[in-house]
């Protein structure tokens, strides 16, 4: 066989569009935004540790055979009504988009809600479990019903049957003073009405102008688990557990369990029921009170002829008036008739004192008292003035010691400025000669930076092809032609060369080129130079 000559490779077309990384990312990101927007997607929670210190969540949706990055805002997150959990099969909706800093697509979740029974009563489990070890339903609690409450509270939707059901109840069995707080018993914004109207009834004053309920019912009929989950969200049970006022629970049929069942201080299988443990029955009310009214008279008049029993004994048993009266007036007539000595003898006791003590006050006990005074004063004042000029020196002497620290302390603060201030100037220094080396090689760098775009500029400019040696054919207008068939007859033209433009005329019959050359005209060779035309920039065009 022929040897064959290697080929030399093909070199790369100048002409192909070049992307940096970044404007590749930014058309990838366009691409899968304009292409899906807004999806809903079904998978499991895997890899959720709670909030970022940053308040957004990340974690991922996975399935049998895939997996998707996933992000909730903070804002988000915050308004979410069923929040993200591990392991926890949901279904997702929010936004497709990309992730230029790691290459990878994600999805921008708005909205969560579990997906099936299954997960909602996993969910359910695992928060009555958190709740349970935090100690809101415990038995020691919770609090006793009023036995006959004055005012009533009624926490549901006032369209339904349950508050007609619980208004009937009352009236049969005994009337009371009913408020009722409308709210959304499921949905959107259900939990947040419900456990509103729990905090508005206890933020209610005691003699306020809306009479404070004494208990509360929080009802609703039945329905499905997704019906009820309102019932079950963590602010609706963390409310029931802060209220003062005691609350009954009846939400649903006796066979439907909701997370405020546990918290309440009592639950009722149906809204009717509820209605029947606030208040008692007003007929058997009146019977009882008939019965102990007859059995408190009966036992008042027993009593009552008891003690009249007891007095006539007593009364039998006492002596009479004159004997207990005997002995104290024989007592009074021996104390009146020793009454005049007594007076007499105390009257001669206090004249003997008396005139005892008018003997000690004479002239010159009264001198000496005063002299003895007068030196003792003589005395405290020459201590005083001992004592104040000893103070007097100390006080010198502390001052002093003092301005001498003073002066030291302000000579020493003044070094230390001092010194500071030099360290400043010096770090000063430091800084203003980095900027000046920073600033020169920033310099450096753009200089470089022009020079290469220059010689970019150069390299793509149609006047390096002239320069080879070729020609630029334009028409009249100054338009580039591009082929022979577009030259009319006597067709004014115009060629660009390297160095400068020649204006010419196309012949009609196009004859054989002459094998002489003219030489230029005047005209061409004193033609000025063509402007420089700036180069447009390279369209790139798109991928997609």
């Amino acid at each position: 066989m022929p040897n064959r000559v290697p080929m030399p490779p093909a070199e790369p077309l100048l002409n192909t569009p070049e992307f940096t990384v970044s404007e590749l990312s930014q058309s990838l990101k366009r691409t899968v935004e304009d292409t899906y927007g807004h999806v809903r997607v079904r998978g499991e929670i895997s890899g959720f540790r709670g909030a970022h210190s940053s308040g957004h969540c990340y974690f991922a949706l996975k399935d049998e055979s895939a997996k998707i990055e996933a992000v909730i805002w903070k804002g988000v997150h915050g308004r979410m009504r069923f929040k993200p959990q591990e392991g926890l099969e949901v279904i997702a909706t929010g936004k497709l988009t990309t992730y230029p800093g790691s290459s990878k697509y994600q999805i921008v979740i708005e909205a969560l809600e579990p997906a099936g029974i299954g997960a909602l009563m996993a969910l359910m489990e695992e928060r009555k479990k958190k709740l349970a070890a935090e100690g809101l339903f415990d038995e020691a609690r919770k609090q006793l019903l009023p036995w006959l409450p004055d005012v009533i509270g009624v926490v549901t939707s006032p369209t339904g049957a349950v508050i007609r059901d619980i208004l009937h109840r009352l009236e049969d069995r005994f009337p009371r003073h009913v408020l009722v707080w409308p709210v959304k018993v499921q949905g959107e914004g259900s939990a947040e009405q419900v456990a509103a109207a729990i905090r508005g009834f206890n933020a209610l004053p005691e003699g306020g102008k809306i009479p404070r309920p004494d208990v509360l019912i929080v009802a609703r009929g039945g329905g499905s688990l997704e019906d009820l989950w309102s019932f079950n969200e963590e602010i609706v049970v963390r409310a029931a557990a802060e209220s003062m006022i005691p609350l009954i629970s009846a939400v649903g049929h006796e066979t439907d369990i909701t997370l405020i069942d546990f918290v309440a201080d009592k639950r009722a299988p149906t809204p009717t029921a509820a209605a029947e443990m606030a208040v008692p029955v007003r007929s058997e009310l009146f019977v009882e009170v008939a019965d102990l009214a007859r059995r408190t008279r009966a036992y008042w008049q027993r009593a009552h002829e008891s003690r009249r029993s007891e007095l006539r004994a007593a009364a039998r048993a006492l002596p009479a008036a004159s004997d207990l009266l005997a002995i104290p007036r024989q007592r009074l007539d021996s104390a009146g008739s020793a009454l005049p000595r007594g007076l007499k003898a105390n009257t001669h006791a206090h004249f003997r004192r008396f005139t005892t003590a008018s003997s000690k006050l004479t002239l010159r006990v009264l001198h000496g008292q005063i002299a003895q005074s007068n030196h003792r004063l003589t005395v405290c004042g020459e201590r005083l003035g001992l004592s104040a000029r000893a103070l007097l020196h100390r006080r010198r002497d502390r001052f002093a010691g003092l301005e001498v620290r003073l002066r030291a302390s302000k000579l020493s603060n003044a070094q230390a400025q001092r010194n500071a201030i030099a360290r400043q100037r010096e770090r000063t220094h430091r800084l203003a000669e980095r900027a000046n080396r920073a600033l020169l090689t920033l310099l450096q760098r753009l200089d470089a930076r022009v020079a290469n775009s220059g010689k970019l500029l150069s390299a793509l400019s149609y006047r390096g092809v002239l320069a080879r040696g070729f020609a630029l054919v334009r028409d009249e207008a100054g338009h580039p032609l591009h082929s022979a068939d577009s030259v009319g007859p006597n067709a004014r033209l115009e060629i660009e060369f390297a160095d400068g433009r020649v204006a010419a005329t196309a012949d009609a019959d196009r004859p054989e080129p002459r094998a002489t050359t003219q030489p230029k005209p005047a005209a061409s060779r004193e033609a000025k130079p063509a402007p420089k035309r700036v180069a447009k920039p390279v369209d790139q065009g798109t991928l997609f």
